[in-house]
């Protein structure tokens, strides 16, 4: 990894996904190359699952050059005292990332342009006439041409299904048409060196990948589980000036620049026994621009996330607090099915938080501070008439409201977040009340420290400011009076009695026939 200068010249590989331009043109890099050396010399046909800008392109890129033989970009680097030999493959390269699939016609151009390129290369057969034909046919040729095994790395298997999540007939087109051309590297195993798959979503269940059994699917395996991201480890090792630089814009220490970071881009787990993973285009985005930044999160919407919840009227609730699942649950593929948790897993919004190892079960959660405020501030708008530009504006308002013991406002601020609750919900009013409770409350704690009630024997929700202490209890069937007085029957002020601070009892009644909040008192 290059760490010899201290400067501002120090480049950052933001959005730069070739290995080879890294190397050549001093980008930063953590060091990997130890990992490639061992999958390249330990398996042959691998997949692996990450979310979205998390490295996959990279580390694809640095196998290709590692196969071709390469020795001079990995000078200084790990790998250079475990390889020896240095042989070069012949490496096919199919990244179907930069494309949209708007139908079938778009997937076979792009599949068909690569075949071109390789046939130039490799040669072609008038008789092949199939995609999956040719495919073979540049798989033997390029074999029997270097009497070397052939390389197949492919970037982002399912990017057409996951644009197509909620069309299933042309889904299903993509499936029939995947499936034929990824059977090749089943039938030409004999002409194989080495084979990489990555996406986003898991294959296990998807049916395009029924004949390939001798995958290897390492994406919950202990040993690669930071192949792609950033320990802390390798933060401290690689970027200490930027943390540095870091830590003077914000009057931080290292160490506690180092403890930010970890909250706001740390977090990820992608087996039930790793290290946290720093999500790596959020790291080098922040060091570039010198701010704590919502910057994985800001490249891509999940709109289609947010549809899938509402087909599936999953209760939101049970994301914010944390799911427990088995392993089944959340790695299988089944966008029809009435779960969105595997692919909220697998696109990076959901990460494995903890393993009962008793009873094999785990608890996902959101991995970091960026996702979970990032998300659930997306989110608003579609539970509310709230728009997305007022949210901030809102969620900032009720802290400065409380902050200043401005509990009427801050109660009449929370009405306009309950207004107009579509007539569709009439019969879910319930649900859809506390769905927005849950997701104002949670919001608040990104600048307070706010808690939302998930279990028995606490208030609805507990805020605490530098002055105040608001115990909020809101009743659905009942009256603001009754709701102060469970505050005071079942003691949910002992726990801050002695706190020192000002401790504001909230008790608010919901109107169900209005739909919003109706009388409240304070005490």
């Amino acid at each position: 990894m290059n760490s010899q200068t201290t400067d501002l010249t120090r480049k950052l590989p933001i959005g730069v996904q070739t290995f080879e331009k890294i190397r050549k043109e001093d980008y930063l890099y953590v060091d990997k190359s130890a990992l490639v050396w061992q999958m390249a010399n330990t398996g042959t046909v691998y997949f692996l699952s990450r979310p979205r800008r998390f490295g996959k392109s990279l580390l694809l890129s640095t196998f290709e050059s590692y196969f071709q033989g390469r020795k001079d970009l990995f000078e200084g680097l790990a790998i250079e005292n475990m390889e020896k030999d240095w042989n070069t493959h012949p490496v096919l390269h199919l990244d179907l990332n930069a494309e949209k699939y708007e139908s079938v016609e778009r997937l076979v151009l792009m599949l068909e342009q690569h075949l071109i390129l390789w046939e130039d290369t490799w040669g072609k057969d008038e008789r092949e006439i199939t995609l999956s034909s040719r495919f073979t046919g540049v798989i033997r040729r390029a074999y029997e041409k270097t009497g070397r095994g052939v390389v197949v790395l492919i970037d982002e298997y399912d990017k057409p299904l996951l644009q197509t999540m909620f069309n299933e007939p042309l889904a299903e087109e993509y499936r029939n048409t995947l499936k034929a051309f990824y059977a090749v590297l089943k039938s030409s195993d004999r002409y194989l060196r080495f084979v990489l798959l990555t996406g986003v979503t898991k294959f296990a269940h998807v049916s395009i990948f029924s004949d390939l059994n001798q995958l290897n699917d390492i994406s919950m395996d202990t040993q690669y589980s930071d192949v792609c991201g950033i320990t802390e480890e390798e933060l401290i090792a690689t970027f200490s000036p930027e943390i540095e630089r870091m830590g003077k814009r914000h009057n931080l220490s290292s160490n506690e620049t180092v403890t930010y970071m970890k909250a706001q881009y740390d977090g990820y787990h992608f087996s039930k026994n790793s290290s946290g993973m720093f999500n790596p285009f959020s790291v080098l985005n922040s060091f570039s621009k010198q701010e704590f930044g919502n910057y994985w999160f800001q490249t891509g919407t999940p709109t289609f996330l947010v549809e899938l919840l509402k087909r599936s009227n999953y209760d939101l609730r049970e994301l914010i607090d944390g799911v427990e699942t088995s392993p089944n649950a959340f790695t299988q593929y089944r966008v029809e099915a009435d779960n969105p948790i595997p692919v909220f897993y697998q696109s990076g919004y959901l990460t494995i938080k903890k393993y009962d190892e008793e009873f094999g079960l785990y608890t996902l959660g959101f991995p970091n501070n960026e996702v979970r405020y990032a998300f659930l501030d997306f989110l608003l708008p579609y539970y509310t008439k709230i728009t997305e530009d007022e949210t901030s504006f809102n969620i900032t308002r009720f802290v400065r409201e409380l902050r200043a013991g401005q509990v009427d406002a801050f109660i009449e601020r929370l009405r306009s977040f309950f207004a107009d609750i579509p007539y569709e919900l009439n019969d879910r009013t319930e649900r859809h009340y506390q769905v927005v409770f849950y997701l104002v409350f949670t919001l608040l704690g990104q600048f307070t420290e706010a808690e939302v009630r998930s279990a028995r024997g606490r208030a609805d929700a507990v805020v605490k400011t530098k002055d105040h202490i608001y115990v909020f209890e809101f009743k659905l069937n009942g009256t603001a009076e009754e709701a102060l007085r469970q505050i005071d029957e079942k003691g949910y002020l002992i726990p801050y009695l002695v706190d020192g601070r000002e401790v504001v009892k909230v008790g608010v009644q919901f109107d169900a026939e209005s739909r919003n909040i109706g009388e409240y008192l304070v005490d």
